[in-house]
């Protein structure tokens, strides 16, 4: 068994030297088992050091020039030569019992993907607060974090991947689909609570209530609109970083 870690990576050179012995400390999960993995960095059109860092740690670097979440991960996940996809945001770090629950669902054989929920260092009751209410979606509802998603490969071709038409939410409507293709399968799909990724809160830090609340309006007046406009979906891709 192999398994792919996809890392989509738009200027991360602040956090991949971080997220990266992480997630080879966790992958050893994977090694007692006998599995082999490996770890693919999407650089999406980065400025800064991102490829350089990637590569220094044993990384296999790609490049996609358009800057898309959806489409970083696509164009990580075709290098991909593993059986099983994880893809990990750059500023994640999964733990080692993370990785032991996801290696338990693949050899149960009655798994086709999931993800988990999510823990941020968060300094705000506000920030808090959504956290917390989007681990309660994401449990009742079924549906993962972009920050961690995990499924087997051929789902993964067969749904044809995330969905390029949007710039955010792209995670729920792919979880939407693999359900969907699971229960076609008779297998499930599972939101790991057991071991929350760890993923940075630099959100909260880098926009104002008064920036989330305009983007919340929006989505809620016209989710399609905003869904679909990279303009509109500006904490995602007006380039702060932390």
């Amino acid at each position: 068994m192999k398994i792919s870690i996809v890392i989509p990576a738009y200027n991360e050179s602040a956090h991949l030297s971080e997220t990266l012995p992480a997630i080879e400390e966790a992958a050893l999960a994977f090694h007692k088992k006998g599995w082999s993995h490996e770890v693919i960095v999407c650089d999406n059109n980065s400025t800064d050091s991102t490829s350089e860092i990637a590569r220094s740690f044993g990384c296999s670097v790609v490049f996609e020039p358009i800057n898309q979440i959806a489409r970083a991960r696509n164009t990580g996940a075709k290098a991909a030569t593993g059986e099983w996809l994880i893809f990990v945001d750059a500023d994640s770090q999964p733990s080692a019992k993370l990785f032991e629950c996801v290696s338990r669902l693949i050899s149960s054989d009655s798994c086709l993907g999931g993800g988990s929920t999510v823990f941020m260092d968060s300094k705000t009751f506000w920030f808090r607060m959504c956290v917390s209410l989007w681990n309660w979606t994401s449990i009742v509802f079924r549906l993962a974090a972009g920050s961690f998603i995990f499924c087997k490969r051929d789902a993964f071709v067969a749904l044809n991947g995330f969905n390029q038409d949007l710039f955010v939410a792209e995670e729920i409507d792919f979880s939407s689909r693999l359900k969907k293709l699971a229960r076609k399968r008779s297998l499930k799909f599972r939101i790991i609570r057991s071991a929350p990724l760890w993923t940075s809160a630099r959100k909260e830090t880098l926009y104002s209530i008064k920036e989330w609340s305009w983007f919340l309006i929006k989505a809620c007046l016209s989710p399609k609109k905003t869904m679909r406009r990279k303009d509109e979906c500006t904490p995602w891709y007006d380039g702060r970083r932390l």
